[in-house]
């Protein structure tokens, strides 16, 4: 079973692609996001801490973490946001890494996908076989965030600035799907991509 993480930068188009892999691809797709979300649930291994870090102001009635009152604490408190993000961010490295051992074990996948937009920050490129880079450039990135998802432009640069660059994605990953121009287009190299790397179903 290889192992591959997806990352790039917001609006190129990640979910869009990892559908489109899932249907063409015996595989399993794992989204950092929903195990973050996952591991600040009640009885999970972040939910006390964040407590005991943030306070029960930030519990709704029944007792889960809301996540807006966990993003107005964080926002512009950067000690506090690093540490959140060292209690999250280990533990969702934690989950991913024990599923992956699971699927190894259940022996039935021909591949295993991570998607997260830190997979580099987080040194994932040790951990996982190869990091594939989903591309589009800066302006068909804006156009999408805006049209799909409302954002202002201030926010746009602000997302835009706080990634990576383009070289450094480039630098750890093999392979890139360029996902700025057709979407036929971009269904077609993932069918070489996944078929060059004995795949594709």
């Amino acid at each position: 079973m290889k192992t591959i993480g997806i990352t790039g930068g917001a609006g190129a188009g990640k979910s869009l692609i990892l559908s489109y892999i899932k249907a063409h691809c015996n595989c399993r797709i794992l989204l950092a996001d929903s195990v973050a979300h996952l591991v600040k649930e009640p009885g999970q291994s972040c939910y006390c801490p964040l407590v005991e870090l943030l306070g029960k102001t930030v519990l709704t009635p029944e007792g889960t973490i809301d996540k807006q009152k966990m993003a107005d604490q964080i926002f512009g408190d950067e000690g506090k946001l690093k540490a959140v993000n060292a209690i999250i961010h280990p533990a969702v490295k934690r989950y991913i890494l024990g599923e992956i051992d699971k699927e190894r074990t259940r022996g039935q996948l021909d591949a295993f996908f991570v998607e997260a937009a830190l997979l580099i920050e987080e040194g994932y490129d040790a951990l996982l076989d190869e990091l594939w880079y989903v591309y589009a450039d800066e302006n068909v990135r804006a156009k999408r965030l805006r049209e799909s998802r409302g954002y202002s432009e201030e926010k746009i640069q602000s997302i835009f600035q706080s990634q990576l660059s383009r070289e450094d994605f480039l630098r750890h990953c093999k392979v890139v799907i360029d996902n700025g121009e057709s979407l036929s287009d971009t269904y077609r190299k993932i069918d070489e991509i996944l078929k060059g790397a004995n795949l594709y179903r």
